[in-house]
């Protein structure tokens, strides 16, 4: 399925870091940085990562919440996400829904 600018997104529930899923529509009406990356612990997603980590207060200060997403597990994911100390949570979109959703 492909978006186009201003198209609400549909309903997606994906699992995510911290034991639990995510749904799309949590942040609807919110400001939200989605952030796909193609492998956990790579060194040009860990450098990407580290960028959306170290500027966290400027996205709050702006209300908005940032997720990463990769075909990754969610244990890769949790592995990531703990040793990058990341403040935001990492989806495991295996099947690609949520990255199928291009503009």
């Amino acid at each position: 399925m492909t978006l186009r600018i201003g198209e609400t997104v549909p309903e997606l529930e994906i699992p995510a870091t911290g034991n639990r899923s995510i749904r799309l529509s949590d942040f609807r009406g919110r400001n939200l940085v989605l952030w796909f990356f193609p492998k956990a612990s790579t060194p040009g997603c860990t450098l990407e990562g580290q960028g959306f980590r170290d500027a966290a207060d400027a996205f709050a200060a702006a209300s908005t919440a940032v997720l990463g997403a990769s075909r990754d597990s969610v244990k890769a994911q949790e592995n990531f996400k703990a040793n990058q100390g990341f403040p935001f949570d990492l989806l495991s979109d295996k099947d690609e829904a949520c990255a199928g959703l291009s503009t």
